[in-house]
C-alpha cells in the first residue's frame, strides 16, 4: 500500500471525506477506485460510489481475495443505503466469514452488521437478533462499536424493549464521541429523541393520552385489558392473542373496547365492522353470527353482553380496558413508517419490507403522493420514493413484522 492510498484511508476512517478524496481523485488502479467509491458512499452519490466500487472489485486479481471481499462488502452497504433489499442475505454472510478467516476482523465484523440492518428493515427481528449475537462480547473500533449499539437499540425498540433500548443507546453515545464522528453522533442523538416522542394514543374509559414508548410497555404490562391497534391483537394479562388476520373480530373488538364501559349501538357496529350505513337484516344476522365468534375467542377473559341499543364488552375481572392506537392509522400507516427514516425506497424494497405485493404498494404510494405525504423522484427501475419524518411522533410502533409479546 502507497503512501497516498494509506493517508487516504485514515482520512476516510476518522470521517474526513475530502480529504480522503484529494489523495485519490485522479488516479484509476484498483484500491484508489475503492477508495474514491467508499467517500462517495458517503457524500451521498450512491450510484456512482457503486459504478467506482464494481470497477475497482473487477480491477483486482483473483488472488487479492481480501481486497475483492472489501469491494463487495462496500457494495452491499450502499445496496443497503438505496433500500435495494431484493436477493439473498447469503453473499453478505459469505463476505463476513471469508474476511473473518482471512483475519480481517473489523471488515467481518461491519459485515455481520450490515446483515443486521438488512434483516431489520425486512422485518426479520429474530434473524436479526441471531446476527447480533455473533457480535457480542468481540473487541472492535469505536465507530463500529457505536454502529452496533444502533442496531441492537433499533432492535429493543422494535421489541417494545425500552430499557434494552436506552442502555444500548447510551453505549452508541459514548461510542460515537470516542469514534469523533459527526454524522454518527447526530444518528445517535435522533435515535435517543425518539425515546421522549409520543409513539402511541391510549382511547378508553374516557381518556385519550398520549405515551411513549416506554409508557407503551407499561400499559401492556400492567395486565389491562389491551386492545393493541399497532399490533393488531390482544393482550389480557400475560395473554397475546393476536387478530392480525381477522380483521372483522378486530374491527368489532376495537369498537367495543373504545366504548367502554358503555355499549355500542348494533348499526355503529356495522358502519365500523362492515363498512356499511344502511344496516338490514342481513348485516344484523351477519353481526350476530360475528359477535358469537368474538365471545367464544375472548370467553376465559371476558362477556360481550347485548343491551337494548347493541352490545357490551366486560371483562371478568375489574380490570380497565384501553385501546393503544399508533399516533397514525390507515393503511397506509406501515408504508409511512418505513419512508419516515428519510431513506429514498424503492416500490419492490417496500413490497418486501411490507410483506405486500409490489401493486398494491405501488397504488398506497401514488395514493400518498396525491396526499402531499410522499414524493417520487426517478422512472421505471430508478424510481425511489421517501418522505418527510413524522415531526414530534415516534412511528416505531408502525413498523411491521415485530415480534409477538410475551
Amino acid at each position: 500500500m502507497d503512501s497516498l492510498i494509506a493517508a487516504s484511508a485514515r482520512a476516510l476512517a476518522s470521517g474526513d471525506v475530502l480529504t480522503a478524496l484529494k489523495h485519490v481523485a485522479l488516479r484509476d488502479d484498483p484500491p484508489a477506485l475503492a477508495l474514491r467509491g467508499i467517500a462517495m458512499a458517503q457524500l451521498g452519490e450512491l450510484p456512482l460510489a457503486r459504478e467506482l466500487l464494481r470497477r475497482a472489485q473487477r480491477g483486482f486479481g483473483a488472488h487479492e481475495v481480501v481486497a475483492r471481499a472489501r469491494c463487495g462488502l462496500a457494495e452491499a452497504e450502499v445496496a443497503l443505503a438505496l433500500r435495494e433489499l431484493g436477493g439473498s442475505s447469503e453473499p453478505l454472510a459469505a463476505i463476513a466469514a471469508q474476511l473473518d478467516s482471512r483475519g480481517d476482523t473489523a471488515n467481518a465484523l461491519q459485515a455481520w452488521l450490515i446483515l443486521a440492518r438488512r434483516l431489520l428493515l425486512l422485518g426479520k427481528l429474530q434473524e436479526a437478533a441471531r446476527v447480533l449475537r455473533l457480535l457480542e462480547n468481540r473487541p472492535m473500533p469505536a465507530a463500529l462499536a457505536a454502529m452496533s449499539a444502533l442496531t441492537a437499540a433499533t432492535l429493543a425498540l422494535r421489541t417494545l424493549q425500552t430499557e434494552q433500548a436506552r442502555t444500548a443507546l447510551e453505549r452508541a453515545r459514548v461510542a460515537a464521541a470516542q469514534a469523533g464522528i459527526a454524522a454518527l453522533q447526530a444518528e445517535v442523538d435522533e435515535a435517543l429523541l425518539k425515546l421522549d416522542q409520543p409513539a402511541a394514543r391510549c382511547l378508553g374509559g374516557g381518556a385519550d393520552a398520549l405515551l411513549r414508548i416506554d409508557q407503551a410497555q407499561a400499559l401492556l404490562a400492567s395486565g389491562a385489558w389491551v386492545v393493541d391497534a399497532c399490533r393488531r391483537g390482544l393482550k389480557v394479562g400475560s395473554r397475546w392473542q393476536s387478530l392480525a388476520r381477522r380483521p372483522v373480530l378486530f374491527a368489532l373488538v376495537r369498537a367495543l373496547a373504545e366504548a367502554w364501559p358503555g355499549d355500542v349501538d348494533r348499526d355503529v357496529l356495522i358502519l365500523r365492522v362492515f363498512g356499511r350505513r344502511d344496516s338490514d337484516e342481513t348485516l344484523r344476522a351477519r353481526l350476530r353470527v360475528e359477535i358469537g365468534r368474538l365471545r367464544a375467542l375472548i370467553a376465559s377473559h371476558a362477556r360481550i353482553e347485548a343491551t337494548s341499543a347493541g352490545f357490551r364488552l366486560s371483562p371478568c375481572t375489574a380490570t380497565p380496558v384501553r385501546v393503544l392506537v399508533p399516533p397514525i392509522e390507515g393503511e397506509q400507516a406501515a408504508l409511512v413508517a418505513l419512508l419516515g427514516d428519510g431513506a429514498a425506497w424503492s416500490t419492490s424494497a417496500l413490497a418486501l419490507a411490507l410483506g405486500a405485493g409490489q401493486r398494491n404498494v405501488q397504488r398506497a404510494l401514488v395514493a400518498l403522493e396525491f396526499a402531499g405525504q410522499a414524493r417520487s423522484s426517478g422512472r421505471g427501475r430508478a424510481q425511489r420514493w421517501r418522505s418527510m419524518p413524522l415531526n414530534g411522533f415516534t412511528t416505531i410502533l408502525l413498523l411491521p413484522a415485530a415480534l409477538p409479546i410475551d
